[in-house]
């Protein structure tokens, strides 16, 4: 799990094949950057692409940095 206020790079993105359309849609691919803006409980807030999302704890395990 990155750290909040980190900007990491996205390596990979996992999942089944609509997980991974879903993510992609939003901007969750891989050479992009992600900075984590806040965590609660695994759930988290972040910027990626001038935009802010809010992904829960399933969907963040699958996003590789």
């Amino acid at each position: 799990m990155a750290k909040a206020g980190e900007e990491n790079t996205i390596k990979r993105v996992g999942g089944k094949a609509d997980t991974k359309r879903f993510l992609e849609s939003l901007g969750f691919v891989a050479g992009a950057v992600v900075t984590v803006v806040s965590e609660i409980s695994g759930n988290m807030i972040v910027n990626i692409k001038e935009s802010r999302v809010a992904i829960d704890k399933d969907m963040a395990n699958k996003i590789l940095v």
